[in-house]
C-alpha cells in the first residue's frame, strides 16, 4: 500500500502552509470537514482517509503506528515538500505524537494541534483489568496449540459471545485486517517517547471525555516542552464537533501566531 492509495480531500490556497488532518479510529476525513472549511481560509488542508477507513483500503495486512507514520511521511515528502502541522484527533493524535517524538518523522513536523489524543496509558478500572486477565486465560490454550491448528481455533474463539463480550466496542466492529490493526495500534503507547517532543502543541480536551482522561491530559501537559491545554467545558471526545467555534478559533490563533503562517522557504513571517 502507498499513499497514492490513499483517498485524501484537498482545499484551500496551493502555496498556504499545510495543515494534515488525521481522524481516530472507527472515523473518517467526513467526520473531520468542518475542521477542514474552518481553515482552509488560510491553510492548504489534506484531509486524510487513513487505512481502512473512509474511502481508502485496508492495509494489506496488520498495520501499528509506525507503518501509518511511514506512509504519511511518504506523502509529505513527496506531495507536500516541507514541514506540516498536524491536526489530529484521538488515534490521529496519537499517530501525531508519534512522529513528532520519532525520527525522521519528527523532521516533517512543524506544529502539533490535538484533540483528545491517544497515546498515554490509562488508568484501568477493575473491571478493565478482569477482562484482560480472562481474554488471557481464554486464549493460553489456543496458543498451545500446533501452528495448523492454531488459526482456525483463534478465529473461532474470536467469535465466540464471551470473548466479543470482553472487547471494546471498537475492536468487536472491526474485522479481517483491520481487526489486529486495531489491537497494534492502541497498545502502542508513548508515555515516555512524549517527552522528547519540542514542537509548538496546542491540546484541546473535553471536560465530559470518558475515552481519553485529565490524567493522561496532565501528562501530556507535563511531558512537552511548548504545550498549552484548552478545556472545553462540557464537551465529549469530540471536541472539534461539540465546540467547533472554539477549536477553530483557538487552532487559527495558535498557527498564525506561532509562526506557522510563514512563507514556505522558511522565511520568518512578516508583520
Amino acid at each position: 500500500m502507498t499513499y497514492q492509495d490513499l483517498h485524501i480531500d484537498d482545499s484551500g490556497p496551493v502555496d498556504a502552509p499545510p495543515v494534515i488532518l488525521l481522524h481516530g479510529w472507527g472515523s473518517n476525513a467526513r467526520n473531520m470537514q468542518p475542521v477542514a472549511d474552518g481553515l482552509s481560509g488560510r491553510f492548504r488542508i489534506h484531509n486524510i482517509d487513513l487505512p481502512g477507513h473512509g474511502e481508502s483500503p485496508p492495509p494489506p495486512e496488520p498495520w501499528g503506528v509506525p507503518e501509518h507514520a511511514d506512509l504519511l511521511l511518504a506523502y509529505i515528502n513527496n506531495v507536500i515538500g516541507g514541514k506540516v502541522t498536524i491536526f489530529g484527533h484521538s488515534n490521529g493524535g496519537r499517530i501525531g505524537l508519534y512522529m513528532a517524538a520519532t525520527d525522521p518523522y519528527a523532521e516533517v513536523v512543524d506544529r502539533l494541534v490535538l484533540v483528545s489524543p491517544s497515546g498515554i496509558t490509562p488508568e484501568r478500572s477493575w473491571s478493565t483489568r478482569a477482562k484482560a486477565t480472562l481474554a488471557k486465560t481464554l486464549k493460553a490454550p489456543v496458543m498451545a496449540l500446533p501452528s495448523p491448528l492454531r488459526e482456525p481455533a483463534e478465529d473461532w474463539l474470536r467469535h465466540t459471545i464471551l470473548w466479543r463480550s470482553l472487547g471494546s466496542t471498537d475492536y468487536n466492529q472491526a474485522s479481517g485486517v483491520m481487526r489486529e490493526t486495531f489491537v497494534k495500534t492502541v497498545t502502542h503507547t508513548l508515555d515516555g517517547p512524549v517527552h522528547r517532543i519540542d514542537v509548538p502543541t496546542l491540546i484541546f480536551w473535553g471536560t465530559e471525555d470518558t475515552a481519553v482522561t485529565r490524567p493522561q491530559i496532565e501528562h501530556l501537559k507535563d511531558a512537552l516542552s511548548d504545550c498549552g491545554v484548552v478545556e472545553l467545558e462540557g464537551a465529549g471526545h469530540y471536541g472539534y464537533l461539540d465546540e467547533p467555534s472554539t477549536v477553530l478559533s483557538a487552532t487559527r490563533y495558535f498557527l498564525e501566531n506561532a509562526g506557522v503562517n510563514k512563507e514556505r522557504d522558511g522565511d520568518p513571517a512578516s508583520g
